[in-house]
């Protein structure tokens, strides 16, 4: 047991030696990462309406956002060409699944934005609990 603790031990020092000097864009990284987890959970705190279609609708919706915000962190700041195609299908997937659910509870669709790879486009995409469209 006593191994056990030591190992337990050394990879919490190790790991946190890892993250006192993150590597360049990983701080980038880490902190859009934890904005787009609040903002995700902040729009998936709704309250229920009684209506459980556009309920589950309205949760599901800052849901995906937050899927998309968080694969646009792997294209800017990731360097796996496996992920960031990944990354690239969420993005496509997530945003049509926002439209389908938008129609299907008669919200109107979100406004057109410029694509959420586009270098000069920013962060401004990153709307709490909004939807977007490509």
């Amino acid at each position: 047991m006593r191994r056990f603790e030591m190992t337990i031990a050394i990879t919490v020092m190790l790991s946190a030696g890892a993250y006192a000097d993150p590597p360049a864009g990983e701080a980038d990284f880490l902190s859009g990462n934890d904005a787009a987890m609040a903002t995700m959970m902040r729009g998936m705190d709704v309250k229920p309406t009684g209506d459980v279609d556009k309920d589950f609708a309205h949760m599901m919706i800052p849901h995906h956002q937050g899927a998309i915000d968080m694969a646009i962190l792997e294209l800017r700041y990731g360097h796996n060409p496996a992920l960031r195609r990944l990354a690239q299908e969420i993005i496509v997937t997530q945003q049509q699944e926002i439209a389908a659910m938008a129609l299907a509870i008669h919200d109107p669709l979100p406004a057109s934005r410029p694509s959420p790879t586009d270098p000069h486009a920013g962060m401004s995409h990153m709307a709490p609990a909004g939807m977007q469209q490509e």
